[in-house]
């Protein structure tokens, strides 16, 4: 008795619409086996991604390929008529986020329709002018300004410092928010924005670093300035937080730099040989990881400690 073949993939292409596969001689009973099988996984109705290729990816990037998949799904390109906005637009544009949900935001010049966008789509009523909009990846996005504009008011207030500090950092013009932020008075979000702006620093380089600062600022703890260089024996080392007077150093230990250079051996075992010689000059390290930034009864102790020894 001979056996039914088994379903296979195509071998060139990444993501594919159901009609797609079906111009390629796959029908929708093979489709569900390769599903099945797990070579193929539905990312949202109607569209397909390989396995393999979604397997591999960080978080960050499923976020964009979920972005793509939604704009390969519907027919969108760059002519299309709505903008990712909001979270999705951060995505595109790179931007760290923090604690975020997967939804696909969009941004219409009419009133959207749940039932039209989908369930994993939030859509926004919203005339964007052309300098509002941008093309990253192929897509309109709003531009960098806009798209934290957004972010800030639809996010909590740490959510939206991090994305403000590294927009900064990317060269996000400052005064364009601050007028975008002049024209949103009393409506939703407007002083999480407000509060964004007048704390934001672009000095920070990486979401632990954002957290500690705002951790410290809202603990009323004497604030340290940031990225401080300090001449050693063996050469200059800069610390991501600093008092000066006290010689007393905060150095975050996160894995997730904004932009993400490799922590080989090498480069940890030449971190730690600066902040040996930096002890010996008398400076006092305090190192935070990501849980620390959670237990802040603790963490206030520790950096009190440190202050006064």
């Amino acid at each position: 008795m001979s056996q039914k073949p088994t379903a296979s993939l195509p071998q060139m292409g990444t993501l594919w619409r159901t009609q797609q596969l079906n111009e390629l001689g796959l029908s929708s009973r093979a489709i569900g086996t390769l599903v099945r099988q797990g070579d193929l996984i539905r990312v949202r109705q109607g569209c397909y991604i390989r396995r393999a290729a979604w397997e591999k990816q960080p978080e960050d990037v499923r976020g964009k390929q979920l972005i793509h998949a939604h704009a390969h799904g519907t027919l969108t390109t760059s002519t299309g008529g709505y903008v990712y906005s909001h979270t999705s637009a951060a995505r595109l544009h790179g931007l760290f986020l923090w604690n975020v949900d997967q939804t696909i935001h969009v941004t219409l010049p009419s009133n959207p329709s749940s039932e039209r966008l989908g369930k994993d789509v939030r859509g926004h009523k919203l005339r964007l002018t052309r300098s509002q909009i941008t093309t990253v990846e192929f897509l309109q996005v709003t531009d960098l300004e806009r798209t934290v504009v957004d972010c800030a008011k639809s996010l909590n207030y740490r959510q939206a410092l991090i994305i403000m500090d590294h927009a900064l950092r990317l060269g996000a013009d400052k005064p364009l928010m601050q007028a975008h932020a002049s024209t949103l008075s009393g409506r939703r979000g407007c002083r999480t924005l407000q509060r964004c702006l007048a704390h934001a620093d672009p000095r920070s380089e990486s979401p632990g670093e954002t957290l500690c600062r705002e951790l410290l600022m809202r603990l009323k703890l004497p604030m340290p300035e940031a990225q401080v260089e300090v001449q050693t024996r063996i050469g200059r080392h800069r610390m991501d937080f600093a008092w000066k007077k006290e010689k007393v150093a905060l150095e975050f230990d996160g894995e997730v730099k904004y932009f993400k250079y490799a922590r080989t051996d090498r480069v940890i075992f030449e971190e730690r040989r600066r902040e040996k010689a930096l002890v010996e000059d008398g400076w006092f390290f305090i190192r935070v990881e990501w849980k620390d930034l959670f237990q802040e009864q603790e963490f206030k102790a520790r950096v009190l400690k440190a202050l006064k020894r």
